[in-house]
């Protein structure tokens, strides 16, 4: 099994040329956000191939890193559309109220406004969650369930790491976000709405297996 221990910071041409055939190939990985944040794992590419990622402790995978081993092959990340809440308001400040109301919880939030977003402009994502949903009604947003590859904010002071969504593949393939209709992925939340601990696993060294099966 290949073994991926290393993340690429730039690209050259040849490797860029090298992932569009990749992609084309079904030769990615497709991973939710749980999944992305495990260090060590095993999973399998779109086309069925069970690799190993086995990386330093540095933060979250995040679509559209690129993973290379120590024979050079090179191995995409995709961040893979789930199912999330998406929150939308009247009006910006709003809006702004439900961000502070679900950050005072520590809760991963995706802030978006490239989404089809009609009349409202921007929105905020996050892992379902009933008790957010309501308390977030109960302040007067509206609430929706919809599928996206789901990349939250990343920590202020981690310089470097800005996040960017899913869906912008510019620099190793020119699809567009056709790929988020492959596979759709239940995410159930069973916990309780205190979130301080929920993606403290992100530091474990446990395989998750198989990680894009549908």
């Amino acid at each position: 099994m290949k073994i991926f221990n290393t993340r690429l910071s730039t690209l050259s041409d040849t490797q860029k040329a090298q992932l569009v055939e990749q992609y084309q190939a079904d030769d990615y990985l497709l991973l939710d956000f749980d999944t992305r944040q495990h260090s060590r794992f095993r999973a399998i590419t779109v086309s069925g191939e069970a690799v190993g990622v086995d990386l330093p402790r540095t933060g979250g995978l995040k679509g559209d890193d690129v993973l290379i081993n120590e024979s050079g092959e090179l191995m995409q990340v995709i961040a893979k559309p789930q199912a999330v809440t998406k929150v939308t308001a009247a009006d910006d400040f709003l809006l702004m109220k439900g961000a502070y109301h679900l950050g005072n919880r520590h809760v991963p939030l995706m802030f978006d406004h490239s989404f089809d977003q009609g009349e409202a402009g921007y929105a905020l994502y996050f892992e379902n969650d009933h008790v957010l949903a309501q308390m977030l009604e109960n302040l007067g947003l509206h609430i929706e369930s919809t599928s996206v590859p789901f990349e939250p904010e990343t920590g202020a002071y981690q310089t470097g790491q800005g996040h960017s969504h899913g869906h912008s593949h510019s620099h190793a393939h020119s699809h567009s976000d056709s790929h988020s209709h492959k596979e759709s992925h239940s995410h159930d939340e069973s916990h309780s709405h205190s979130h301080g601990h929920q993606h403290s696993h992100s530091h474990h060294d446990t395989p998750v297996g198989r990680s894009n099966d549908g």
